[in-house]
């Protein structure tokens, strides 16, 4: 399949030239590509196939932000994360978000505001990441799945920024969803 992508005026093609499957799981697909490049050579590129996500960066009433810390099993640790989750088949970023909101903290929203999307991982993978913000959250009922074990921690927008910087927060989307949160409420209070 050709992929042409514009850079600097010039046009380049990236024709993949053969593609095969190395392995396909229950949330991944893995292949190895053999693509054409620009010069007339040839380059392997090994891409993760996954479904997108959304991501929610849930605000309860007092302006804390709510964070799942859940085990990762590739980090090998216990991460601090927004709430977030892979779409279902035929679902929509926005209907994902509503839904992996209400399972994973136990809440529901009036209504999202979308930030915009991003790649999980774009040097490899190919899931792209649909952010958004939750306010005036209403009690709903959490869902877990049998194998997801969750603790819901609260932290205000100032704690939220510092554990960036300080190491404590270590997930791209959750950096991503506080810094757009961040921006956010300094573009209300102008």
């Amino acid at each position: 399949m050709p992929v042409t992508l514009k850079l600097k005026g010039d046009v380049m093609d990236y024709d993949v030239i053969k593609s095969d499957k190395m392995y396909d799981g229950k949330i991944l697909k893995v292949y190895r590509d053999e693509i054409a490049m620009p010069d007339g050579r040839s380059a392997t590129r090994e891409v993760v196939e996954k479904n997108n996500a959304s991501a929610i960066v849930p605000v309860d009433s007092e302006g804390n932000i709510i964070f799942v810390r859940q085990y990762r099993h590739p980090a090998r640790d216990m991460v601090l994360e927004i709430p977030a989750g892979t779409f279902e088949e035929h679902e929509d970023p926005y209907e994902c978000a509503m839904r992996e909101l209400e399972e994973e903290i136990g809440y529901k929203a009036d209504g999202l505001t979308y930030v915009n999307w991003t790649y999980a991982s774009v040097g490899v993978c190919t899931e792209k990441i649909y952010l958004y913000i939750a306010d005036k959250l209403t009690e709903g009922k959490q869902h877990l799945d049998a194998d997801e074990f969750i603790d819901i921690e609260r932290y205000s927008l100032a704690e939220s920024l510092a554990m960036i910087f300080d190491g404590t927060i270590t997930d791209s989307k959750t950096v991503m969803g506080i810094l757009a949160y961040n921006e956010l409420v300094a573009k209300k209070e102008n």
